[in-house]
């Protein structure tokens, strides 16, 4: 006579919010300074010719009379 269906709804949205705190909570992670070494692996890289970029970079920075601005600090995954 009665139905569940309210009941099993609730059940079922509880779940899914309890999963999707406990997804979004599970990537969280604290990286301490001198852990991070560890993290920037050179695999990270987005050039596959660390010296070629090296030699650019210095190139511009001798032609525009700059420097910086290229890269992140940090972890190779460009986390700060």
């Amino acid at each position: 006579m009665f139905s569940n269906e309210p009941v099993a709804r609730g059940r079922g949205l509880r779940a899914l919010a309890l999963f999707a705190g406990l997804a979004a909570a599970s990537g969280c992670a604290t990286v301490k300074p001198w852990q991070r070494s560890r993290l920037a692996d050179p695999c990270m890289t987005f050039e596959a010719n660390a010296n070629m970029t090296a030699y650019a970079a210095h190139w511009q920075e001798a032609r525009e009379g700059s420097s910086g601005g290229a890269g992140v600090q940090g972890g190779g995954c460009g986390c700060k």
